[in-house]
């Protein structure tokens, strides 16, 4: 099974490159399943209705978010419906939405880490509780860990070991150069990257990023005007049968909108 994971997609401009890229993607490494982290698709925070109908037209499949999902108010009523968007397992319950959904034999599980980000409830432990209910069902399991600090980001990867297919990170729109498979047969990357503008500073507008931290003043920040698309993504091989990944390799591309 060949899985692809994109990385946080940033307003407009990542949301173009997606609709550019990813049906030749899919043509390319004949796809079974596309994941992408959509929280920032709509003018960098948060996700709509018609944002999320692009990336899923586009071809995606899942959607999975993290800590900006409740910025745009609209999709909020929509997180227990039918779109295929799961928002991060271990919020506290009674939190709208569902933090996994499974696609045919797979699951999709979105988690959010706690390092530097805020107290949600702990992702390890809610992993060792959902996992033993996934596996009569699914055979193939993908997370996607949001969350800042590597260390925690390498830490889930390892503590989940064996248990599932893939741990991707996502949220710091910086990919990083680690992916590979541990002993027990779990792919893992600490962070997908981003697919947004180039020139900017993780997908935002370069000045008004330096203003901020030059003044320290509030002030929201524009997705970067910026023709200049990269796309970040991983592709996972995963043999069905025992949920063990194969290979995961970088899958990245610019391009022009």
């Amino acid at each position: 099974m060949q899985i692809l994971a994109i990385g946080d997609v940033i307003g407009k401009p990542g949301r173009q490159a997606v609709q550019k890229l990813l049906p030749g993607l899919k043509k390319q490494y004949h796809l079974d399943l596309v994941i992408a982290n959509g929280e920032n698709a709509a003018g960098g925070l948060g996700l709509t209705v018609p944002t999320a109908h692009e990336l899923l037209d586009a071809g995606v499949d899942v959607i999975t978010s993290g800590n900006h999902i409740w910025d745009q108010k609209d999709i909020i009523p929509h997180l227990d419906g039918e779109l295929p968007i799961i928002r991060p397992l271990n919020y506290p319950p009674g939190v709208p939405g569902r933090g996994y959904l499974t696609h045919e034999h797979v699951a999709v599980v979105n988690l959010i880490g706690r390092t530097f980000i805020n107290n949600y409830d702990c992702p390890f432990r809610a992993m060792d509780a959902l996992i033993p209910r996934l596996r009569d069902s699914c055979s193939v399991i993908i997370v996607d860990f949001h969350a800042e600090a590597t260390s925690e980001k390498v830490a889930m990867g390892r503590y989940l070991d064996g248990r599932v297919s893939a741990v991707v990170g996502t949220h710091t729109h910086v990919g990083t150069i680690d992916a590979r498979i541990f002993p027990k047969g779990t792919a893992h990357v600490t962070d997908l990257g981003m697919t947004g503008p180039k020139e900017s500073i993780i997908g935002d507008d370069i000045q008004g990023v330096l203003q901020r931290f030059l003044t320290v003043m509030p002030a929201r920040l524009p997705v970067a005007n910026e023709h200049t698309i990269i796309f970040n993504s991983v592709l996972v091989s995963v043999d069905e049968k025992t949920g063990q990944a194969l290979s995961i390799e970088r899958v990245d591309r610019e391009v022009e909108v």
